[in-house]
């Protein structure tokens, strides 16, 4: 295909002054590498089409989805939504109220159980599986082979969680492999912290359930033979968000344990410190540093667990508060893991900006949630608060880790977009996807249903709307219509919900196959601002490009008015990309209107009219 000039223009309200063009930090092994995307599916609630929907309901009343639901058919069409990447949320069989008696799999005591369903992050045993997602729930772990299998054979990657930093309350490990035990199992019970202990204890306490609050009772307040105010723990271990209270507060993660890194609790190390220029160090020579090193034995049982996953086939993880573990630790099992599998995909949930390098070098991540930064300013500007100025300068802030900082604007912990408390409608997600998707060589992620404008209505019970339920049974209405009986081809779509997901699988599709968008990048928003009537606060535009395409991004923030305006190109991008003087034919990429751009003079100049929540990327052909 003969080269081309692309030019993909963004509306949106950010810039840096006058910033000069910089490139991306790309995987310099990878030179023809393109961008990723990463589609997050609530495991157990994909593939329900109950429309219960009953508050509390139980599974009999609610439906479950199964591993089965991920049908050939379901994984192709999420494949060519323009996927490169599926991450199963909730695969660990954690702590859950379903009674599975009968298949030898012990009750959980509601009274440490978040919801009916469990969250997903009290994991009772790491090496096995949900029995809520299996048809069978004797052959689970033969089931999630097989969704590996279909998986792969549909061209997609897959990713799982892992959950350092704390574990369920009533951690068993029943499936630990023979000569490895259970978390705890050897512990010291009788002291608060001893370096090879895997939890902390609160020695001569008993465990007290916390004391609800806001009208919240186990199960809603139905009858369970269970739920009586009690859960044996003695002596008392300190919850997961390090909370040191034999009775934690309702707030408190009181349905999972903390782990024990050799981190005493005066803060100090009980283990090897990384050399200050370690960071510079590729995986090999952090495997190496650490082979001859005496470790505590929580890294080595959570080294195991990973290593176990990637050896059924599993691509990567995603970590849970991957920040609440020493970085040392990640080195430690994340060399490990590139060992074993250099490509795996190993992406961790930091929210301390200052942390961002720390984990990102010297932990060995590949990437972070950018999320304190530049979804929060994403969000701000979608709720119609914020200035799109902000944006090119928390791009110039992390430009030397751009790459490893993968957007997103759903996930499981976030409010859905069309909510009415994040932005109330689904479109003014569109702009800040364009931006999401192309100002960085960083992989994407949305999360299932955000496609089709899912709006989590929905009363599920523990928790409130705002954010599709994590711990309870419920059905997903709006993704349900494309769901359609398990015929995965949105057959009951609204044609609002259709036009949505068209835009998606255009923009995502774009995304995984540009050139650009590994490339080079340069903020044009401020020269906007300052040289062309029109442009304001409300747009952003940037451009971006390789030796065989050359974009310029522009988007409207805007949800109530269109921006009419003459975009201007500066002089040395002119020059950079051998435009000559006079007219060049541009194509959106994303509906294929062409415009003209003129260079007169040097400076490049394009007539844009946008509509609301518009975004164009063109091609100069």
């Amino acid at each position: 295909m003969k080269n081309c000039l692309v030019l993909i223009l963004v509306f949106m309200g950010w810039g840096c002054k006058h910033e000069q063009k910089r490139p991306e930090h790309m995987h310099q092994e990878k030179a023809e590498a393109k961008k990723e995307v990463v589609y997050q599916v609530f495991t157990r609630l994909f593939g329900n089409t109950s429309t219960n929907n009953k508050p509390w309901g139980t599974l009999e009343e609610n439906g479950v989805g199964k591993f089965s639901d991920f049908t050939e058919r379901a994984l192709k069409e999420i494949k060519a939504l323009g996927v490169t990447h599926i991450w199963y949320t909730g695969i660990p069989h954690h702590a859950l109220v379903t009674d599975y008696n009968k298949y030898s799999i012990s009750h959980d005591d509601p009274d440490v159980v978040k919801g009916r369903a469990g969250s997903p992050y009290a994991v009772k045993d790491y090496y096995n599986v949900n029995p809520d997602l299996a048809e069978n729930p004797e052959k689970r772990l033969e089931e999630f082979k097989a969704l590996i299998r279909r998986t792969h054979k549909a061209g997609l990657k897959l990713l799982i969680d892992i959950v350092p930093n704390h574990v369920a309350r009533n951690y068993e490990g029943r499936f630990t492999p023979e000569g490895s035990e259970p978390f705890g199992a050897s512990d010291d019970t009788s002291l608060e912290y001893k370096r090879d202990n895997n939890f902390y204890y609160i020695p001569d306490s008993v465990f007290k359930v916390p004391k609800w609050e806001n009208g919240y009772l186990p199960l809603g307040g139905s009858n369970h033979l269970l739920v009586d105010g009690h859960f044996e723990e003695i002596p008392a271990k300190w919850t997961g968000n390090g909370s040191r209270l034999a009775q934690p507060h309702f707030n408190d993660w009181y349905e999972t344990v903390k782990i024990n890194y050799g981190v005493s609790p005066d803060g100090s190390y009980d283990f090897d410190v990384l050399p200050q220029d370690f960071g510079s160090k590729d995986h090999t020579a952090h495997f190496q540093f650490w082979k001859d090193k005496d470790v505590p034995d929580s890294w080595v049982k959570f080294k195991d667990i990973a290593l176990y996953w990637l050896g059924m086939g599993v691509d990567g993880f995603r970590f849970d508060m991957a920040e609440m573990v020493p970085v040392e630790f990640w080195s430690y099992m994340n060399s490990h893991i590139k060992v074993k599998n250099p490509d795996a995909f190993l992406l961790a949930e930091v929210y301390n900006p200052q942390l961002y390098r720390d984990y990102i070098h010297k932990g060995k991540m590949d990437y972070l949630y950018d999320k304190v930064e530049m979804y929060d300013s994403l969000k701000h500007i979608m709720q119609g608060h914020g200035w799109t100025d902000h944006i090119p300068v928390v791009k110039k802030g992390t430009a030397d880790i751009a790459h490893h900082l993968l957007h997103f604007l759903e996930n499981h912990d976030e409010q859905r977009i069309a909510s009415p408390d994040f932005a109330g409608d689904a479109l003014k997600g569109k702009p800040a996807m364009v931006v999401s998707a192309t100002m960085t060589t960083a992989p994407l992620m949305i999360y299932f249903g955000q496609e089709v404008g899912e709006p989590a209505q929905e009363n599920a019970g523990f928790g409130s709307p705002t954010r599709t339920s994590i711990f309870d049974y419920i059905g997903v209405p709006h993704h349900q219509r494309w769901v359609n009986d398990k015929k995965f081809d949105g057959g009951q779509l609204s044609e609002d919900e259709r036009v949505l997901r068209d835009f998606y699988k255009r923009l995502l599709n774009f995304t995984i196959n540009s050139n650009a968008l590994m490339g080079e990048y340069q903020d044009i928003h401020f020269y906007n601002k300052e040289n062309s009537e029109g442009y304001d606060h409300r747009v952003l535009s940037y451009v971006r490009w390789s030796d065989s395409e050359k974009l310029i991004v522009v988007s409207n923030f805007e949800a109530n008015d269109s921006r009419v305006f003459q975009l201007k190109l500066p002089s040395e991008i002119v020059q950079e990309w051998n435009l000559e003087e006079g007219g060049h034919e541009v194509v959106d990429v994303l509906y294929g209107s062409t415009h003209t751009l003129k260079v007169l003079d040097g400076i490049g100049k394009l007539d844009v009219s946008l509509d609301p929540l518009k975004s164009f990327i063109f091609r100069v052909e």
